[in-house]
């Protein structure tokens, strides 16, 4: 592989000069938007987003982050999305506006085509624009790890001091600044944060000391705990699928290693300290026990989901139309559907929160879109988890990265069997769908691609030229093209826009 032309820049932890890492932060400043919106679910949420009547902090930021991003690429002709990546987010879209224009009140369903658009197309698509290359990717994760820390530290503290939601009548129930009317919100921000640690110290970048490996798992053991005291049944199965996969893919060795890790520490945790020991164990004791003796919370959600399917089989092809399931609801369930969950606790007076959803989200879609929905919505998904896992098994790009995306994507599916997208913590879902769509659709590295700092600058680390590119750019299918110098100095991605200027550097 040639040299890249022009003045070469020195490598990460060395002297490069007074002008040389401003210049590296003048390059992140477009993710700003990005890690802000996910930042702003730290903060304490507004009475009325926590009750989940109105818009958060977050909804608001993920609109300026696609208003952002959609001038950025207008002003600057920077990359845009590869045909793959078009056609995939495309899908969701094209049902999504389907279901609305034959829905009964094309009006009613309007807030539902927006939100689907939020969370399953533009959002994404942002995502996927905005994150260029490795480093990027790990900053985005980072901050999706600094929530979970936060979010998880307020829900310990919730947990023993008694503050918490109620369960079981006690206000013990982790549920972070979400409150008891969202009590998945924590439960999802802390599995992300968990999921995307685990990635690093499961594949940690070369260079990476040993110090930040074990910190990144010591992060993912700790947040094993407010995981635990969250209650979330769903959150746990969806958590334990995902890491084993991610074990899995990451050596048979390793998995073997860091399961005995994690057993070591729960048996700490709960048996030497007694960590809600008796809760959690009669709440794994009620996975086991749903068909036999089922809770209310539980026989609720069974009424639901066949309402669902009987919705569906009224009109199976396009469904009874966005935010039509409440309306179509009684009509649909038995008796034994109660009027409500309650909820109360964590600065929260009892209230009765209504069930307008079926708590699955491929039900939701089935009865409210129908087949046309469902088709579109799980070949998306279907076609980022097989990208992402076939790209991550060729070894084609930096593997921590794939692992987090592969993760994450994997927890999305596999909790949606249980929860369907509301609440403050909803916009993360399309945060996580645009890296996963980030890592499993960006073209395969070719031969003529450089790396950002040459091959012999990678983290401060002496590499080959193969393992530097791998682990540090994913160059779309334009990079071949591109100048070198221009490749060398600002190491994006470029993409079709940038093929069609002759190989000038986006942006």
């Amino acid at each position: 592989m040639a040299a890249p032309t022009g003045t070469p820049r020195p490598a990460p932890g060395t002297d490069g000069g007074a002008g040389h890492r401003p210049g590296r932060l003048a390059r992140r400043w477009p993710l700003l938007p990005l890690i802000g919106t996910v930042l702003l679910l730290a903060a304490p949420l507004p009475e009325g987003s926590r009750a989940g009547g109105g818009l958060g902090p977050a909804d608001l930021a993920s609109g300026v982050l696609v208003l952002f991003c959609a001038v950025r690429v207008l002003r600057t002709r920077a990359a845009a999305l590869t045909p793959a990546a078009a056609v995939v987010l495309a899908l969701p879209a094209a049902a999504v506006a389907i279901a609305t224009v034959t829905a009964a009140d094309p009006l009613a369903a309007l807030p539902g085509f927006v939100r689907y658009l939020q969370v399953f197309v533009l959002v994404p698509a942002a995502v996927v624009l905005l994150v260029r290359d490795a480093r990027d990717f790990r900053i985005v994760a980072g901050a999706l790890v600094v929530l979970a820390l936060v979010q998880g530290g307020t829900g310990i503290h919730q947990y023993v001091t008694g503050s918490g939601a109620s369960y079981m009548g006690e206000d013990v129930r982790a549920v972070g600044t979400f409150g008891p009317s969202d009590v998945m919100g924590m439960a999802t921000v802390v599995a992300y944060g968990l999921l995307a640690a685990a990635a690093f110290a499961l594949r940690a970048p070369a260079g990476a000391s040993r110090r930040t490996r074990v910190a990144a798992a010591g992060t993912a053991a700790f947040l094993v705990v407010p995981l635990a005291l969250s209650f979330s049944r769903g959150a746990w199965i969806a958590t334990g699928a995902a890491a084993l996969v991610m074990l899995l893919l990451a050596g048979v060795r390793r998995a073997v290693k860091v399961l005995a890790a994690l057993t070591a520490v729960t048996v700490v945790l709960v048996g030497g300290f007694g960590v809600g020991s008796e809760m959690i164990s009669q709440r794994l004791g009620s996975i086991t026990q749903v068909t036999a003796a089922p809770d209310r919370s539980v026989t609720d959600r069974y009424t639901m989901w066949a309402a669902a399917a009987s919705m569906w089989r009224e009109e199976p092809v396009t469904g009874v139309g966005l935010k039509g399931f409440p309306a179509h609801r009684d009509a649909h369930a038995s008796i034994g559907l109660s009027s409500g969950s309650d909820t109360a606790g964590a600065g929260q007076t009892f209230r009765k929160q209504p069930l307008l959803s079926p708590h699955n989200m491929y039900l939701l879609i089935l009865s409210e879109q129908g087949l046309i929905g469902l088709t579109a919505f799980a070949g998306s998904w279907a076609a980022l988890l097989t990208g992402g896992v076939r790209r991550l098994l060729r070894r084609t790009g930096p593997a921590d990265c794939g692992l987090m995306a592969v993760g994450l994507l994997l927890w999305q599916t596999v909790d949606f069997l249980y929860a369907d997208i509301g609440g403050p913590s909803t916009v993360l879902t399309g945060i996580v769908l645009g890296l996963a769509a980030r890592w499993a659709l960006a073209p395969e590295d070719g031969p003529g691609e450089r790396p950002e700092h040459g091959p012999a600058h990678r983290e401060g680390v002496r590499v080959d030229g193969a393992s530097a590119h791998r682990d540090e750019v994913w160059a779309d299918a334009a990079a071949p093209h591109r100048d070198a110098a221009a490749a060398h100095r600002d190491g994006e991605w470029p993409g079709p826009a940038a093929a069609r200027r002759d190989g000038a550097p986006p942006g």
